[in-house]
């Protein structure tokens, strides 16, 4: 059964309303701050699956796939306000340069375990980074390079399944590891400086109010973004083989920071037109997985990912930890490192938030865990990615 573009977005748009009803219907979902298009998209991914077993074959139109991904990683550059940087300090650029080094090390390990797993290279890019790190955005966008540049199969069906991984165990272990590091050192919120900047924190996240004129401005930046991004891949093609996406994000940081001098750029707007993209493009990724794919690669990347957990949990405890000042801080933020090394940005603000209201505020923790896990971290990562990849394929 074939479904045209409206058909397939509306589709979508159930898809998405029903992981919405879920998360909110289920407790479990909502403790463990799973995405409503990912929870939406998995329950449509066991219905077409079950559809298939008995004969049915449902193919959607994907047209709108593409479109949706790059307005989502536009609206994450449009977001990356370099103001935000100085207020971190030394204590934001060291945290980047671990961050990038578990990056860099989980694609290591993802390689080696690929190759002694027998499996290709590539899949351990897969299973390290790409969606450790990356997250089902990043994961669907590499996986349709991989497909299309090196004929691997699955590969979209893997990196959704990896993400959720990673989602799951990001958000189930971060709390737990920042509260065991508070208790094991007897650590405790500071009790000086801290009004200032909290004050400062919460002036920054006031929100405002969404209008006509705010979405059509974001719009039109975003529809900019693309427009240039795309066309800068093609015209680099031959000396930067970076991913559309990429180009796309990077203009769009510097369209969204020229844009902040000449206009008010509301934040809720990028955040609201973002993840509603993010949610469609999820959605129809989601419900076209092909899971009969994946028997024979499920027990070795299943092993793999085991293999990130530890590796990442080992990094963050012992590294992260120790160098960001063995403090409550640092606890805090081993929360959030937790939360975009095995899953996305926003597990790693529930994890933070999550440990401040049981022990008590961290400014430090909530200027420096949004902008490097939503801005330094996905540069860094994209960077890497493209590196392993010329190094494999060269």
């Amino acid at each position: 059964m074939q479904f045209s573009a409206m058909e397939t977005l509306m589709i979508a748009l159930l898809v998405l309303g029903s992981g919405q009803w879920l998360v909110h219907r289920v407790s479990i979902l909502s403790r463990l701050n799973m995405p409503e298009p990912v929870v939406g998209g998995l329950l449509a991914t066991i219905i077409v699956t079950g559809l298939q077993l008995g004969g049915l074959s449902l193919t959607f139109d994907e047209s709108m796939k593409i479109p949706s991904m790059l307005f989502f990683f536009g609206a994450v550059g449009l977001a990356a306000d370099f103001r935000l940087l100085k207020q971190g300090g030394w204590a934001m650029l060291l945290f980047a340069v671990l961050v990038i080094v578990l990056v860099a090390l989980q694609d290591l390990a993802g390689v080696g375990m690929a190759k002694i797993l027998g499996l290709e290279p590539y899949y351990g890019l897969i299973g390290g980074s790409v969606t450790m790190t990356g997250g089902h955005g990043t994961g669907a966008a590499w996986a349709g390079v991989f497909e299309k540049d090196f004929g691997l199969t699955g590969v979209s069906e893997l990196a959704a399944a990896s993400a959720t991984f990673g989602l799951i165990f990001g958000a189930l272990l971060g709390g737990p590891l920042a509260m065991f590091l508070i208790r094991r050192y007897r650590l405790a919120a500071p009790a000086h400086g801290a009004a200032e900047d909290a004050s400062a924190y919460d002036k920054a996240e006031k929100p405002h109010p969404i209008s006509a004129g705010s979405v059509i401005r974001i719009l039109m930046l975003l529809s900019i973004g693309v427009v240039v991004g795309k066309a800068a891949a093609e015209t680099f093609a031959s000396v930067f083989r970076l991913p559309t996406f990429v180009w796309v994000l990077f203009v769009c940081i510097l369209l969204g920071n020229t844009a902040r001098r000449l206009w008010k750029v509301n934040d809720a707007t990028i955040d609201v037109v973002g993840n509603t993209a993010l949610g469609i493009f999820l959605a129809i990724t989601l419900m076209s997985l092909q899971l009969l794919q994946l028997v024979d690669l499920a027990l070795p990347m299943l092993a793999m990912l085991i293999g990130q957990v530890l590796l990442a949990l080992a990094f963050i405890t012992f590294v992260t930890f120790r160098l960001m000042g063995r403090n409550y801080d640092s606890a805090v933020l081993c929360a959030g490192h937790c939360g975009f090394a095995m899953g996305a940005t926003p597990t790693a603000v529930a994890n933070i938030q999550s440990v401040t209201q049981h022990h008590g505020p961290s400014p430090l923790a909530f200027i420096i865990v949004p902008v490097v896990g939503g801005f330094i971290v996905d540069i860094a990562n994209a960077t890497i990615i493209q590196t392993f990849v010329s190094m494999l394929s060269g």
